[in-house]
């Protein structure tokens, strides 16, 4: 199996209410992926895109045919891929086989949503097309709720007041803000104290507005290329060390290892065993923080901290730059923006730009790190787990 480099990048601002529409939107990231990695779009052997929920959001399937067109690489095979969240970094591991495979030298990577164009009760109704539709969001199984129901067994499970971790999400919530206010690419630019989340309104108990990420437009591309090919090209090449996926079922189907998703445990175990490396040797993640909940219990589940003590890491800044993990410096999907089909996409980007140290100037580059993780998570359980790094 053959090395497989990052080229290069493009990431949209993340925003509300684009004025823009999806293929648009992602024909112009696809372009500053394929201009950063030196190539024309004559080269680009095959296009793979995360999206969501276009049909809904414009009335529009087939978006990634579209692009490929309009950015001028004529009769390719265009691929879209879903797993809700999750759908821009399926859309990374698939094009990491097909280079590494040897099946294809390069291919391009994208991922775009315009989840603003929906009002918030639909774009709600949507999202949960993704859960259960039978038997479980019928009964108000909606994502908010979910989440809500694990920070409660958070606290059963490892013995944790619940008002303690209402203090330690909202220094997850504080954390995201600051380094969003850093970032010229995140959709919020607004810092959050401890007292704004404890007294923002009411979700879904103890699920807070502030411990909830947005609604998000964007859209972010990569172009992968084989060592060999990148190599001649790039003199910074960052290479995909490992991958991983896998899925679980329906959410009662889960309740006895709640609230660790056991997807999570199989994927990132599967990604550090490709890469030969342990979570020890991470130096920085981009993790799914849908909401604040769900970042302690993917820092746990990814090996990064002892099971119910990753509250004390957030409190102690221990996911700062400087600390045992920075953990996602970008914003993360709480403050940097949650555009579903790009939000994997946009984490490798992040990842990626952070080990050429491209972010000195933003004030939050993680000087001298080796290797980045990022962690997405769609709909009950789907994860992927992408390990970047610069190691030869």
């Amino acid at each position: 199996m053959r090395r497989v480099a990052v080229l290069g990048t493009g990431h949209s601002n993340y925003m509300f209410r684009s004025e823009k529409p999806s293929t648009e939107l992602m024909s112009e990231t696809a372009m500053e992926a394929i201009i950063d990695s030196g190539l024309m779009p004559g080269d680009i052997q095959a296009f793979l895109m995360g999206n969501a929920w276009g049909a809904f959001e414009e009335g529009q399937s087939t978006l990634q045919s579209y692009v490929a067109n309009e950015i001028g690489c004529y009769n390719i095979p265009a691929t879209r891929l879903e797993g809700a969240c999750s759908s821009g970094t399926m859309a990374v591991r698939e094009g990491f086989i097909w280079v590494a495979s040897g099946f294809y030298d390069i291919v391009l990577v994208g991922g775009v949503e315009r989840a603003t164009a929906l009002p918030t009760p639909l774009a709600t109704r949507v999202f949960v097309t993704c859960a259960d539709s039978l038997y479980e969001w019928p009964t108000g199984f909606v994502y908010p709720a979910s989440f809500g129901m694990l920070a409660h067994l958070y606290c059963r499970t490892y013995n944790i007041p619940l008002s303690k971790l209402e203090g330690i999400m909202a220094c997850v919530s504080v954390q995201s803000h600051e380094y969003a206010l850093l970032n010229p690419k995140a959709q919020i630019h607004k810092k959050l104290t401890k007292e704004d989340v404890l007294n923002s309104p009411m979700v879904a108990t103890p699920l807070r507005l502030h411990n909830c990420c947005p609604f998000t437009d964007g859209s972010a591309a990569i172009v992968l290329a084989s060592e060999e090919f990148a190599k001649k090209l790039d003199k910074r090449p960052v290479y995909i060390a490992g991958v991983g996926q896998a899925s679980s079922g329906r959410i009662s189907s889960q309740s006895a290892y709640y609230p660790r998703i056991r997807s999570r445990e199989v994927s990132s175990r599967q990604a550090y065993r490709m890469a030969g490396i342990t979570p020890e040797d991470i130096d920085l993640c981009e993790l799914h923080d849908c909401f604040s909940i769900a970042s302690l219990i993917a820092a746990e589940g990814l090996g990064f901290f002892e099971y119910g003590t990753a509250g004390d890491a957030w409190e102690k800044g221990n996911t700062r730059i400087g600390g045992k993990i920075p953990i996602n410096i970008s914003g993360g999907l709480k403050a940097k923006g949650h555009p579903v089909g790009a939000t994997g996409v946009g984490q490798v980007v992040e990842v990626t730009q952070q080990l050429r140290g491209e972010l000195m100037e933003q004030g939050r580059q993680v000087e001298g790190a080796r290797y980045g993780m990022t962690d997405t998570m769609g709909a009950d359980g789907v994860v992927t787990n992408i390990i970047l790094t610069t190691e030869k």
